[in-house]
């Protein structure tokens, strides 16, 4: 019999290895001045980054996640018992599937709004200052009113930390907004669900956050996708990180030297999706106007935004600002008598 002849080697599968994302990777556990440095090049460039080595606890999320599901998965007539009616001018609660617009199409999600946790007997509460109360909690699950207030207060702490980073950015004094734009800080936080989407439709339609800094922790799904220069991009998750972007008060008060990116959402997943922004914005009363940076500021770029407005023209307060907006995304919001 001949020999039988020895089989050739397998070669191994090659090695995959994932590409880098598109959008920058600053890592907060390095010198500010380095950190600083990535977050300048970021926002010049897409005006979206992610943040790692941030040193918040993942069990917060954790946390959060589990009671958001939780709620979510409740009847809607109960989720109602804390729907935003009930939480007037305040603007805090539930609101269901299609009920917030953006451009006026109904989004394609139902989600939660909180904010700062006020007393009655807070000065602006007193005021009757929209946007300005108390939370609405459900009685269950009992675990989502701990999770929300523990990441508000993460939150804020790591905006601090980011708006100072900014502030080096630009060449001011670390603590430049602190001292002038954020001592008393407007907190507005969201928890979305979006439901699988069908092949047309966005979950939400393109737009651009109104303030100043946006603290995004996403599930595992996918979905948001990045207008950057060079087109459309996915922002996927990256596991221990957060999205960080720039909002139109940003792009308003550096001269367009720092663009807030539009941004728009998609769940393909064929599984329910999880957003959790955290909107970390100026002080309500907080002029509207450049900062003291040096150079002249960037052609206008009204022409070519999404929704072809002027930054530059805009002037009074930020509260004045962000009631005309989300009086748009909920228009109910303008009637004094609501809720």
């Amino acid at each position: 019999m001949p020999p039988v002849p020895p089989v050739p080697p397998v070669p191994p599968a090659p090695l995959e290895v994932p590409e880098p994302p598109t959008v920058p990777v600053v890592d907060l556990s390095h010198p500010a001045d380095a950190a600083a440095g990535a977050i300048d090049e970021a926002c010049r460039s897409n005006g979206f980054f992610y943040v790692v080595g941030h040193g918040v606890d993942p069990g917060l999320a954790d946390a959060l996640d589990a009671s958001a599901r939780a709620f979510f998965a409740r009847p809607d007539e109960e989720k109602a018992e804390i729907e935003m009616a009930r939480g007037g001018r305040a603007w805090r609660g539930w609101f269901p599937l299609g009920d917030e617009l953006t451009a006026g199409v109904p989004d394609a999600k139902e989600g939660l709004y909180f904010g700062a946790e006020l007393g009655p007997r807070h000065p602006r509460v007193v005021a009757g200052v929209p946007l300005h109360g108390a939370n609405l909690f459900p009685a269950e699950p009992a675990g989502l009113r701990p999770a929300v207030l523990a990441w508000i207060d993460a939150m804020t702490l790591l905006g601090h930390r980011l708006a100072s980073l900014v502030a080096r950015a630009l060449g001011l004094p670390p603590g430049w907004f602190d001292e002038h734009l954020t001592a008393d800080p407007t907190l507005l936080f969201r928890i979305f669900r979006y439901p699988p989407s069908p092949t047309e439709g966005w979950g939400v339609a393109e737009h651009t956050d109104y303030g100043l800094l946006t603290i995004l922790h996403q599930d595992d799904l996918g979905g948001l996708e990045v207008h950057t220069p060079a087109g459309w991009v996915a922002a996927p998750p990256l596991p221990g990180s957060f999205v960080v972007n720039l909002g139109d008060m940003l792009d308003r008060m550096t001269g367009g030297r720092y663009r807030s990116t539009p941004h728009r959402v998609r769940n393909r997943s064929g599984a329910d999706r999880l957003s959790m922004p955290f909107f970390f914005d100026p002080s309500w009363d907080a002029e509207v106007r450049p900062l003291p940076l040096d150079g002249s500021p960037a052609p206008d770029d009204a022409a070519t935004r999404w929704d072809g407005t002027s930054l530059q023209s805009l002037t009074g307060t930020y509260g004045d600002h962000l009631l005309a907006k989300v009086t748009k995304v909920f228009p109910h919001l303008a009637d004094p008598h609501w809720g």
